[in-house]
């Protein structure tokens, strides 16, 4: 269980740091963020997520209690 756990911290690690590194900056990604459009994105994106998680935590649910009844 530990060997996992530090595997996948060591995964979204290495994924992550591109996140941080100083990139040139693009046009749209300047447009965006000057119109606020950028906020709209990351909002979507967020929603989406936040559907999705919920989904699966209530898909977990349902099938644990499936199993349980058995």
């Amino acid at each position: 269980m530990k060997k996992l756990a530090l595997f996948i911290i060591a995964i979204l690690t290495l994924n992550t740091q591109p996140l941080f590194s100083q990139a040139p900056k693009t046009e749209m990604a300047e447009l965006m963020r000057s119109d606020g459009r950028i906020y709209v994105v990351i909002a979507v994106i967020l929603a989406i997520l936040t559907g999705l998680i919920l989904y699966l935590i209530r898909l977990d649910r349902r099938i644990a209690k499936m199993e349980n009844e058995k």
